[in-house]
């Protein structure tokens, strides 16, 4: 081997075996990592958590947002869509952003001192029992074994989420004022119908909206569709311009370390070990690659988190910081996970974002 080469070589290895140095270029305001404890509820703490940036942002606020209360309010929704299925649908403990944005329109906000959705002296949320019971009541009433369905069934499931989770709220106090949760929603200023929801796939026109099929979109929630080099730029745009993200992603490949905090998609798959702790040159993600993903299963729709920032690493290479709810005990950065653009373009499903994050000729072009 020529010297030449071999110094070329020696360079490349060097650069592409060095461990992960992160520097933060953006990095906006956001509330302490949580933990979602054993509960498919990360649809809910992750974009709490980006609604209590929102209200920062919006107020000057510093806002605990309920979680749970939204979960107890969309599991009449989810078990009315899997009866009048007759079950054949998903009901499960997942969901997506817009099912907070459609619990807050119709039920408001409450911080999280109003409603817990815990026990006294309960510190862990656990859903698995709660989840058992509702689906096996569900499942008698499709099987209507009384002939004709009695329609106090709602109440009966509205009696299981009182037990688990409490009661819906009429009125609370809040720093020594009363609100109803709808005059708290007016209070810190968040209005649904501010916010869009962006995803990037090439089997539906472009710069049109659709309803994604994926499995937790039980309540067939739209999307607006985009190019992918749009869609990293309605991301990276928005962090410029003060926004922080909800994410809904992948998070099944091993190439995601939440122990690492790190989430890349090296070139070389036979590299997946050491490419979560040291850097590792990345794969070139087109569009047709991200669909050729999700089609054949690759790509799947597992976990929403709450991008806060934008860092890089040593080599200039770029990532986005990422808000998770696994708590912070055995998790790298404290909670978060730095993702690689070429990770975001693969895995990320969808972005929810204040319409005022997009540019002007985006929002024109989805009729915004």
């Amino acid at each position: 081997m020529k010297p030449i080469y071999l110094a070329l070589l020696l360079v490349s290895t060097l650069v592409f075996s060095q461990d992960y140095q992160f520097k933060d270029v953006i990095d906006l305001e956001c509330s302490d990592v949580k933990s979602q404890g054993n509960t498919g509820t990360c649809w809910s703490f992750s974009t709490s958590s980006f609604l209590e940036s929102e209200i920062k942002r919006i107020t000057g606020k510093d806002i605990d947002v309920s979680e749970m209360y939204h979960v107890r309010n969309t599991y009449p929704k989810k078990a009315w869509n899997y009866l009048m299925r007759q079950g054949k649908a998903q009901f499960s403990e997942g969901g997506l952003a817009h099912d907070v944005f459609n619990a807050i329109a119709d039920h408001g906000i409450v911080p999280e001192s109003a409603f817990s959705g815990l026990d006294e002296g309960v510190t862990r949320h656990n859903h698995a029992e709660m989840v058992s019971v509702l689906k096996g009541m569900l499942n008698v009433y499709i099987d209507n074994p009384g002939r004709q369905l009695n329609p106090k069934w709602k109440e009966a499931i509205q009696s299981v989420l009182d037990v688990y989770l409490g009661e819906n709220l009429k009125t609370f106090e809040y720093e020594g004022k009363t609100y109803t949760p709808k005059s708290f929603q007016e209070m810190v200023k968040i209005n649904p119908d501010n916010y869009v929801t962006i995803t990037s796939f090439s089997h539906q026109p472009y710069y049109e909206d659709f309803i994604l099929n994926i499995p937790d979109n039980f309540s067939n929630g739209s999307m607006y569709n985009v190019p992918l080099d749009t869609f990293e730029q309605v991301i990276s745009k928005a962090l410029k311009g003060g926004y922080t993200v909800e994410l809904d992603t992948d998070v099944s490949e091993p190439t995601f370390s939440s122990k690492q905090g790190v989430a890349v998609v090296p070139e070389n798959d036979s590299k997946q070990a050491e490419a979560i702790i040291s850097v590792r040159p990345e794969k070139k993600i087109s569009q047709e690659y991200r669909q050729q993903e999700f089609e054949n299963y690759n790509t799947t729709d597992d976990h929403l988190m709450h991008i806060t920032g934008l860092a890089k690493d040593q080599n200039g290479t770029v990532y986005y910081k990422t808000k998770n709810s696994w708590g912070t005990e055995n998790r790298g950065h404290g909670g978060y996970v730095y993702m690689s653009s070429a990770f975001i373009r693969l895995k990320a499903i969808s972005v929810t974002v204040h319409k005022d994050a997009l540019n002007k000729e985006l929002r024109k072009k989805l009729g915004l």
